[in-house]
């Protein structure tokens, strides 16, 4: 009898405790979405429109921390989708550490949006683990109503990365980052693991839980 109280004690805690991750995870979910409303509603100041309705894949990190400067110090998840022929794919959760972050970042939280722009950046994603400027090209993308004809958005890189602190929005390089897929949250949100290819290729139905954020996409960078 003993036994069985404890197995079920230990049952209703771990179950509590998925549930409460998944409950991270969603609003981890319905953050980016905001996160791209606000951004992209700033007057001359967001992502160019043919910027954003060119890029094959799109990720945001809410709050992005680096604790100190350095390379190293810097830590964030935060979930991706990719065009496929039925649309956006269901969201694919993710961790980004490390790397160059120049001196806006500081020490304080960070929202940070890449764009994967060409079908070798969206490989490098794909592969579930990518190294920014070794595995895919990066740079500090346009901001604007409308990129400049003068720029070379669509050559310059794999991967346009911008970051928002505190009101802030300008193109930051994420040189030296390291992308890959967050288990764990994948788990706690799907309820198995599901690769990273599996998710963005759209072979997955995106769960109601991701509605704000697919709306978001689909409103802002079109389908």
């Amino acid at each position: 009898m003993k036994k069985a109280l404890i197995a079920l004690v230990v049952l209703v805690s771990t179950t509590a405790g998925l549930a409460s991750d998944r409950h991270a995870d969603v609003e981890r979910l319905d953050n980016s979405a905001v996160i791209l409303k606000e951004i992209m509603a700033a007057p001359d100041k967001g992502i160019p429109q043919e910027v954003i309705t060119n890029a094959k894949c799109i990720a945001v990190i809410p709050s992005m921390l680096k604790a100190a400067f350095g390379f190293g110090g810097a830590y964030g998840k935060g979930v991706a989708s990719c065009r496929n022929a039925n649309g956006w794919s269901a969201p694919a959760f993710f961790s980004l550490r490390g790397g160059s972050f120049g001196f806006q970042i500081g020490g304080q939280a960070t929202d940070i949006i890449m764009l994967v722009m060409n079908q070798r950046g969206m490989n490098g994603l794909l592969a579930s683990k990518v190294k920014l400027g070794a595995d895919a090209s990066v740079a500090a993308g346009p901001v604007g109503r409308h990129a400049d004809a003068s720029t070379d958005w669509k050559m310059r890189a794999e991967v346009l990365t911008y970051s928002r602190a505190r009101g802030l929005f300008a193109g930051i390089s994420l040189n030296g980052a390291v992308l890959s897929q967050h288990k764990d949250d994948t788990r706690d949100f799907y309820g198995h693991m599901v690769p990273f290819r599996t998710i963005l290729l759209g072979e997955i139905p995106s769960p109601a839980a991701a509605s704000q954020w697919h709306s978001a996409l689909v409103r802002y960078a079109g389908r």
